[in-house]
């Protein structure tokens, strides 16, 4: 993250780049413990992976360009791209998987572009979905909820888990499964009740899905925490869920076989809270302003859901985000706020008069 200052005065923000990034990533945590407590060690295995391996590409081009590598891995951005890809990344994925996305991410989508405040598009998503493209299979393979498992089965532990992401065991039967999105995607023919009446998913769910509930929730509460604290405004994700929101009721037909599911089932699956609070929140890859912001959320939501509901991917937060990102600059033209001592708002590509 970096912050893009286009209007005056300049005022002094309590909190600096490296605390800023801190905080966000302290704010993962509720998130991470609902993903280790319900698909087990995977997702925290890729979080230290990506880490070092982002850290250790961070490094390597400031040294290459020449400037104090300390100074630079000091941000915290780095890791922060990371583990917002080690989250999103499905748990127990190969290392080389891990390893790969972590570089692009660092490498192609934030350096090649000059570094933290100058990449068009959030890096972590552009890891994610060349990994998606290019590698589907390790890349749609979840780890069943703990609460799904088979009587007398478990999550692997901690040693079998490390052996599964560098050795390349597989896991044991049962373990591995579809997610909500993928599985109510995949169910054509069946009306919604008759899906959640047929698969444990979810039928031992509350509303949208055994486990990927909790994971929502704890992304959710960690959100409203660096809302709180002042990191980010309300505005973009208050606007991409209020669309996704809209958006579900407006084709919610009350569950026929061509519905694309419930409000809830949206708001709460997949990665709709992680992208609504962590990523989408990305202040170098999105509106400046407040008015662009909830015309670059409600964008969003609405990209998420007619993928989700119509295109080939189950979840669509890293698309929407990324085809979001092409639109920031043309957001932010007509969205500028009135700079201070003008009576009115002005284009970004018109010139202030003398």
């Amino acid at each position: 993250m970096a912050f893009k200052q286009i209007t005056s005065p300049h005022a002094h923000a309590a909190q600096n780049t490296s605390r800023v990034m801190q905080l966000v990533i302290w704010a993962t945590v509720p998130g991470l413990i609902a993903l280790s407590i319900n698909f087990g060690w995977g997702s925290l295995i890729n979080v230290i992976l990506a880490v070092v391996t982002a850290l250790a590409c961070e490094a390597t081009i400031i040294k290459l360009r020449k400037r104090p590598v300390a100074f630079y891995l000091g941000d915290y951005s780095a890791a922060l791209t990371a583990v917002l890809l080690g989250l999103a990344l499905p748990p127990l994925a190969p290392w080389w998987v891990v390893v790969i996305g972590s570089m692009f991410s660092i490498v192609i989508a934030k350096h090649l572009y000059g570094g933290l405040g100058y990449n068009p598009f959030n890096p972590a998503m552009v890891g994610y979905v060349v990994l998606l493209i290019s590698f589907p299979i390790p890349m749609t393979i979840w780890v069943t909820p703990l609460a799904l498992l088979p009587e007398g089965v478990s999550h692997p532990g901690l040693a079998e888990s490390l052996s599964i992401v560098f050795s390349g065991y597989s896991p044991a039967d049962g373990v591995t499964g579809a997610t909500p999105l993928d599985l109510f995607k995949h169910s054509s023919g069946l009306v919604v009740e008759q899906i959640y009446q047929n698969n444990p998913l979810f039928s031992q769910g509350m509303f949208a899905g055994v486990g990927w509930e909790w994971v929502n929730l704890g992304f959710l509460v960690g959100g409203i925490g660096l809302i709180a604290a002042r990191i980010f405004t309300w505005h973009g994700p208050v606007a991409m869920l209020g669309a996704m929101t809209l958006m579900s009721l407006i084709f919610w037909d009350g569950g026929s076989s061509n519905s694309p599911g419930s409000p809830l089932m949206h708001l709460f699956s997949g990665a709709t809270m992680m992208g609504a609070f962590f990523i989408l929140t990305d202040p170098v890859s999105s509106a400046v302003s407040n008015r662009g912001r909830l015309i670059y959320g409600a964008l969003i939501g609405v990209l998420v859901y007619l993928i989700r509901a119509w295109g080939n991917y189950p979840d669509a937060v890293a698309f929407a985000i990324l085809l979001a990102n092409f639109a920031a600059p043309f957001i932010d033209n007509y969205t500028l706020p009135r700079t201070y001592g003008h009576t009115d708002r002005r284009r970004a590509t018109e010139k202030e008069e003398d």
